[in-house]
Protein backbone atom coordinates (compact mmCIF):
# COMPACT_ATOMS: atom_id res chain seq x y z
CA UNK A 1 0.00 0.00 0.00
CA UNK A 2 1.57 3.45 -0.77
CA UNK A 3 0.88 6.67 0.90
CA UNK A 4 -2.14 8.89 -0.18
CA UNK A 5 -3.84 12.16 0.77
CA UNK A 6 -6.64 13.24 2.25
CA UNK A 7 -9.10 15.12 -0.69
CA UNK A 8 -9.82 18.22 1.38
CA UNK A 9 -6.86 19.14 3.61
CA UNK A 10 -3.63 17.09 2.08
CA UNK A 11 -3.18 15.21 4.87
CA UNK A 12 -0.88 12.07 4.46
CA UNK A 13 -1.79 8.62 5.14
CA UNK A 14 1.34 6.68 5.00
CA UNK A 15 1.28 3.17 3.35
CA UNK A 16 1.70 -0.25 5.61
CA UNK A 17 4.78 -0.73 6.48
CA UNK A 18 5.84 2.98 5.20
CA UNK A 19 8.54 5.18 6.61
CA UNK A 20 9.88 2.93 9.21
CA UNK A 21 11.58 4.91 12.07
CA UNK A 22 11.19 8.08 9.84
CA UNK A 23 7.21 8.12 11.03
CA UNK A 24 7.40 11.11 13.44
CA UNK A 25 7.49 13.79 10.60
CA UNK A 26 4.84 12.83 8.92
CA UNK A 27 2.78 13.04 12.06
CA UNK A 28 4.16 16.33 13.19
CA UNK A 29 3.29 17.80 9.98
CA UNK A 30 0.19 15.60 9.97
CA UNK A 31 -0.87 17.80 13.44
CA UNK A 32 0.25 21.05 11.81
CA UNK A 33 -2.28 20.70 9.58
CA UNK A 34 -5.23 19.60 11.42
CA UNK A 35 -4.59 22.36 13.80
CA UNK A 36 -4.84 25.07 10.98
CA UNK A 37 -7.92 23.34 9.40
CA UNK A 38 -8.86 23.44 13.15
CA UNK A 39 -8.58 26.48 14.63
CA UNK A 40 -5.55 28.06 12.42
CA UNK A 41 -5.82 31.73 11.44
CA UNK A 42 -3.62 33.47 8.64
CA UNK A 43 -3.17 36.44 7.65
CA UNK A 44 -3.27 37.00 4.04
CA UNK A 45 -1.94 40.21 2.33
CA UNK A 46 -3.29 40.75 -0.42
CA UNK A 47 -1.63 42.95 -3.68
CA UNK A 48 -2.63 43.73 -7.54
CA UNK A 49 -6.15 41.64 -8.30
CA UNK A 50 -5.69 38.49 -8.14
CA UNK A 51 -3.76 35.66 -6.59
CA UNK A 52 -4.42 31.65 -5.32
CA UNK A 53 -4.95 29.69 -2.64
CA UNK A 54 -3.29 26.35 -2.49
CA UNK A 55 -3.50 23.26 -0.31
CA UNK A 56 -0.84 20.93 -0.95
CA UNK A 57 -0.39 17.51 -0.41
CA UNK A 58 1.34 16.65 2.70
CA UNK A 59 3.08 20.15 3.14
CA UNK A 60 1.95 23.06 5.38
CA UNK A 61 0.10 25.30 3.24
CA UNK A 62 -1.91 28.49 3.49
CA UNK A 63 -4.84 26.72 2.16
CA UNK A 64 -5.51 24.86 5.20
CA UNK A 65 -6.16 27.95 7.50
CA UNK A 66 -9.85 27.88 8.90
CA UNK A 67 -9.79 31.62 9.06
CA UNK A 68 -8.76 33.75 6.83
CA UNK A 69 -7.63 37.38 7.36
CA UNK A 70 -7.68 39.55 4.32
CA UNK A 71 -4.95 42.51 4.38
CA UNK A 72 -3.21 44.48 2.55
CA UNK A 73 -3.63 47.37 -0.53
CA UNK A 74 -5.03 45.14 -3.71
CA UNK A 75 -5.32 47.63 -6.41
CA UNK A 76 -8.96 46.87 -7.15
CA UNK A 77 -11.19 43.96 -6.55
CA UNK A 78 -9.40 41.20 -5.90
CA UNK A 79 -9.67 37.75 -6.68
CA UNK A 80 -8.66 34.65 -5.01
CA UNK A 81 -8.61 30.98 -6.46
CA UNK A 82 -9.16 28.17 -4.79
CA UNK A 83 -6.68 25.32 -5.62
CA UNK A 84 -6.77 22.28 -6.07
CA UNK A 85 -10.40 22.60 -7.25
CA UNK A 86 -11.80 19.67 -6.47
CA UNK A 87 -11.09 19.91 -3.11
CA UNK A 88 -14.02 20.89 -0.68
CA UNK A 89 -13.47 23.91 1.56
CA UNK A 90 -15.24 25.90 4.17
CA UNK A 91 -13.48 29.30 5.02
CA UNK A 92 -14.81 31.97 7.92
CA UNK A 93 -13.74 35.32 5.91
CA UNK A 94 -12.84 38.30 7.51
CA UNK A 95 -12.12 41.03 4.85
CA UNK A 96 -9.94 44.21 6.24
CA UNK A 97 -9.29 45.60 2.69
CA UNK A 98 -10.93 48.86 0.80
CA UNK A 99 -11.63 46.56 -1.69
CA UNK A 100 -13.65 43.73 -2.47
CA UNK A 101 -12.85 40.47 -3.09
CA UNK A 102 -13.73 37.60 -5.04
CA UNK A 103 -13.38 33.57 -4.15
CA UNK A 104 -13.71 31.80 -7.18
CA UNK A 105 -12.86 27.50 -7.32
CA UNK A 106 -14.09 26.63 -11.04
CA UNK A 107 -16.28 27.43 -13.79
CA UNK A 108 -19.34 27.37 -11.43
CA UNK A 109 -20.62 30.41 -8.88
CA UNK A 110 -18.27 32.88 -7.38
CA UNK A 111 -18.90 34.98 -3.94
CA UNK A 112 -17.99 38.61 -3.77
CA UNK A 113 -16.94 40.01 0.27
CA UNK A 114 -17.13 43.69 0.34
CA UNK A 115 -14.65 45.36 1.84
CA UNK A 116 -14.93 45.49 5.53
CA UNK A 117 -17.45 42.59 5.83
CA UNK A 118 -17.01 38.83 6.85
CA UNK A 119 -18.57 35.69 5.74
CA UNK A 120 -18.39 31.89 6.38
CA UNK A 121 -17.94 30.48 2.44
CA UNK A 122 -18.07 26.75 1.09
CA UNK A 123 -16.27 25.21 -2.03
CA UNK A 124 -17.88 22.65 -3.67
CA UNK A 125 -14.97 21.04 -5.25
CA UNK A 126 -16.48 20.13 -8.03
CA UNK A 127 -13.29 20.33 -10.51
CA UNK A 128 -13.19 22.34 -13.38
CA UNK A 129 -17.28 23.61 -12.48
CA UNK A 130 -16.71 24.16 -9.02
CA UNK A 131 -18.56 26.73 -7.45
CA UNK A 132 -18.10 28.79 -4.10
CA UNK A 133 -21.14 29.48 -2.50
CA UNK A 134 -22.03 32.11 0.66
CA UNK A 135 -23.25 30.10 3.62
CA UNK A 136 -24.09 33.15 5.92
CA UNK A 137 -26.95 34.53 3.02
CA UNK A 138 -28.44 31.03 4.03
CA UNK A 139 -28.78 31.26 7.84
CA UNK A 140 -32.37 31.61 8.93
CA UNK A 141 -32.43 34.27 11.01
CA UNK A 142 -36.13 34.34 11.95
CA UNK A 143 -34.75 31.01 13.66
CA UNK A 144 -31.56 32.32 15.23
CA UNK A 145 -33.06 35.59 16.77
CA UNK A 146 -34.79 33.42 19.82
CA UNK A 147 -37.26 34.82 22.72
CA UNK A 148 -34.76 33.05 25.25
CA UNK A 149 -31.73 35.26 24.30
CA UNK A 150 -33.66 38.56 24.57
CA UNK A 151 -33.16 39.71 20.85
CA UNK A 152 -35.96 40.15 17.88
CA UNK A 153 -38.71 37.51 17.64
CA UNK A 154 -39.24 38.25 13.46
CA UNK A 155 -42.05 35.94 13.70
CA UNK A 156 -44.07 37.94 16.57
CA UNK A 157 -44.07 41.63 16.34
CA UNK A 158 -45.05 42.38 20.24
CA UNK A 159 -43.12 39.74 21.64
CA UNK A 160 -39.62 41.18 19.97
CA UNK A 161 -40.84 44.40 21.76
CA UNK A 162 -41.08 43.44 25.28
CA UNK A 163 -37.71 41.37 24.22
CA UNK A 164 -36.00 44.51 23.74
CA UNK A 165 -37.31 45.99 26.35
CA UNK A 166 -39.53 48.23 24.75
CA UNK A 167 -43.21 49.45 25.94
CA UNK A 168 -44.38 50.99 22.90
CA UNK A 169 -46.79 48.78 20.78
CA UNK A 170 -45.46 48.48 16.69
CA UNK A 171 -48.50 50.62 15.92
CA UNK A 172 -46.83 53.69 18.71
CA UNK A 173 -43.53 52.97 17.43
CA UNK A 174 -45.23 53.56 13.57
CA UNK A 175 -46.13 57.35 14.65
CA UNK A 176 -41.79 57.95 14.22
CA UNK A 177 -42.90 57.18 11.01
CA UNK A 178 -43.13 60.89 8.63
CA UNK A 179 -42.86 61.64 5.27
CA UNK A 180 -41.68 64.84 5.64
CA UNK A 181 -39.32 65.87 8.82
CA UNK A 182 -40.81 69.29 10.15
CA UNK A 183 -44.18 68.64 8.58
CA UNK A 184 -46.53 67.50 10.64
CA UNK A 185 -49.60 64.18 9.92
CA UNK A 186 -52.18 62.84 10.73
CA UNK A 187 -51.60 60.46 13.63
CA UNK A 188 -47.59 60.64 13.46
CA UNK A 189 -45.31 62.58 15.74
CA UNK A 190 -44.49 66.37 15.51
CA UNK A 191 -41.20 66.69 13.99
CA UNK A 192 -38.45 69.71 13.45
CA UNK A 193 -36.95 70.40 10.06
CA UNK A 194 -32.98 70.83 9.58
CA UNK A 195 -33.53 74.22 10.52
CA UNK A 196 -35.73 73.95 13.83
CA UNK A 197 -38.99 74.88 12.20
CA UNK A 198 -42.10 73.26 12.55
CA UNK A 199 -45.15 73.33 9.97
CA UNK A 200 -48.23 72.69 11.12
CA UNK A 201 -50.63 71.68 8.91
CA UNK A 202 -53.47 71.77 10.87
CA UNK A 203 -55.02 73.67 13.75
CA UNK A 204 -53.09 74.03 17.03
CA UNK A 205 -54.81 74.20 20.30
CA UNK A 206 -53.13 75.26 23.57
CA UNK A 207 -53.29 75.15 27.17
CA UNK A 208 -51.19 78.32 27.26
CA UNK A 209 -49.13 80.11 24.53
CA UNK A 210 -45.79 81.41 25.30
CA UNK A 211 -43.43 83.63 23.42
CA UNK A 212 -39.69 84.05 23.38
CA UNK A 213 -38.51 87.35 24.82
CA UNK A 214 -34.99 88.93 23.65
CA UNK A 215 -33.05 92.43 25.39
CA UNK A 216 -31.44 93.62 22.06
CA UNK A 217 -28.25 96.15 22.27
CA UNK A 218 -26.88 99.15 20.56
CA UNK A 219 -24.35 98.26 18.12
CA UNK A 220 -22.76 101.25 16.45
CA UNK A 221 -25.64 102.47 15.84
CA UNK A 222 -27.66 99.93 14.64
CA UNK A 223 -30.36 98.14 16.78
CA UNK A 224 -31.00 94.60 15.19
CA UNK A 225 -34.56 92.73 15.53
CA UNK A 226 -34.07 89.00 14.15
CA UNK A 227 -37.50 87.59 13.67
CA UNK A 228 -35.46 84.07 14.22
CA UNK A 229 -34.71 84.86 17.50
CA UNK A 230 -38.23 86.01 19.27
CA UNK A 231 -41.60 87.52 18.96
CA UNK A 232 -40.93 90.29 21.86
CA UNK A 233 -38.36 92.80 22.01
CA UNK A 234 -37.00 95.04 24.57
CA UNK A 235 -34.50 97.48 23.77
CA UNK A 236 -32.80 100.29 26.27
CA UNK A 237 -31.52 103.52 24.36
CA UNK A 238 -27.93 104.27 25.42
CA UNK A 239 -27.82 106.44 22.28
CA UNK A 240 -29.74 107.81 19.23
CA UNK A 241 -29.94 103.81 17.32
CA UNK A 242 -31.31 102.81 13.91
CA UNK A 243 -33.66 100.05 14.20
CA UNK A 244 -33.73 96.56 11.87
CA UNK A 245 -35.55 94.31 10.91
CA UNK A 246 -34.01 91.04 10.43
CA UNK A 247 -35.03 87.11 9.06
CA UNK A 248 -38.62 87.65 8.57
CA UNK A 249 -40.46 84.53 7.24
CA UNK A 250 -41.01 83.86 3.40
CA UNK A 251 -44.13 85.73 1.81
CA UNK A 252 -47.36 84.00 2.73
CA UNK A 253 -46.36 83.78 6.22
CA UNK A 254 -47.31 85.61 9.11
CA UNK A 255 -45.31 87.73 11.37
CA UNK A 256 -45.96 90.26 14.25
CA UNK A 257 -44.05 91.39 17.36
CA UNK A 258 -43.78 93.75 19.70
CA UNK A 259 -41.72 95.57 20.85
CA UNK A 260 -40.21 98.11 23.96
CA UNK A 261 -38.50 100.78 24.15
CA UNK A 262 -36.83 102.48 27.30
CA UNK A 263 -35.61 105.94 27.97
CA UNK A 264 -32.02 105.93 29.45
CA UNK A 265 -32.47 106.73 33.67
CA UNK A 266 -31.14 109.96 32.85
CA UNK A 267 -34.06 111.02 30.11
CA UNK A 268 -31.29 112.50 27.82
CA UNK A 269 -34.11 111.96 25.11
CA UNK A 270 -32.40 109.71 22.69
CA UNK A 271 -34.05 109.25 19.39
CA UNK A 272 -35.10 106.06 17.46
CA UNK A 273 -35.47 105.90 13.69
CA UNK A 274 -37.31 102.99 12.39
CA UNK A 275 -36.85 101.15 9.31
CA UNK A 276 -38.40 102.68 5.57
CA UNK A 277 -40.50 99.33 5.26
CA UNK A 278 -42.77 100.66 8.25
CA UNK A 279 -46.45 102.01 7.54
CA UNK A 280 -47.26 104.01 10.40
CA UNK A 281 -50.90 105.28 10.92
CA UNK A 282 -51.26 108.34 8.44
CA UNK A 283 -47.71 107.88 7.50
CA UNK A 284 -46.31 109.11 10.49
CA UNK A 285 -44.09 107.58 13.08
CA UNK A 286 -44.70 108.32 16.63
CA UNK A 287 -42.19 110.50 18.65
CA UNK A 288 -40.22 108.12 21.30
CA UNK A 289 -41.04 109.44 24.82
CA UNK A 290 -37.65 111.61 26.85
CA UNK A 291 -38.62 110.98 30.33
CA UNK A 292 -35.98 109.11 32.17
CA UNK A 293 -37.23 105.47 32.41
CA UNK A 294 -40.37 105.63 30.18
CA UNK A 295 -41.83 102.57 28.34
CA UNK A 296 -42.63 103.00 25.14
CA UNK A 297 -44.43 99.75 23.55
CA UNK A 298 -44.83 99.21 19.79
CA UNK A 299 -46.30 96.43 17.35
CA UNK A 300 -45.23 95.32 13.97
CA UNK A 301 -46.71 92.73 11.28
CA UNK A 302 -45.64 91.37 8.18
CA UNK A 303 -46.91 88.87 5.59
CA UNK A 304 -44.94 89.53 2.57
CA UNK A 305 -41.35 88.82 3.91
CA UNK A 306 -41.14 91.86 5.60
CA UNK A 307 -41.60 94.05 2.65
CA UNK A 308 -43.83 96.25 4.46
CA UNK A 309 -44.19 96.01 8.03
CA UNK A 310 -47.49 97.96 9.42
CA UNK A 311 -46.52 99.61 12.66
CA UNK A 312 -48.89 100.00 15.88
CA UNK A 313 -48.59 102.59 18.59
CA UNK A 314 -49.60 100.34 21.91
CA UNK A 315 -48.76 102.79 24.93
CA UNK A 316 -46.54 105.12 25.21
CA UNK A 317 -44.87 107.50 28.58
CA UNK A 318 -46.02 103.63 30.68
CA UNK A 319 -43.63 103.09 33.79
Amino acid sequence: MTTTYTANTGIEKPGTGEQSGVWGTTVNTNSDILDRAINGVLTLGLSGTSSTLTTTDGTLSNGQYKLLVLSGSPSGTHTITIDPNNAQKIYFVYNTTAQSVIFSQGSGADVTILASESNIIYCDGGGAAAAVFNLSEQFNVSLDLKVTNNLSDLANAPTALVNLGVTATAAQLDYNSVATLGTSENNKTVTADANGDVLLSEELKAKSYNETYLEVFDAAGTTTLSCELANTFMHTLTAATQVAFTSPPTTGTGYTMSVEIIQDSSGSGYTLSWPTSVDWPNATAPAISTAANSVDIFVFTTRNGGTTWYGFTAGQALG
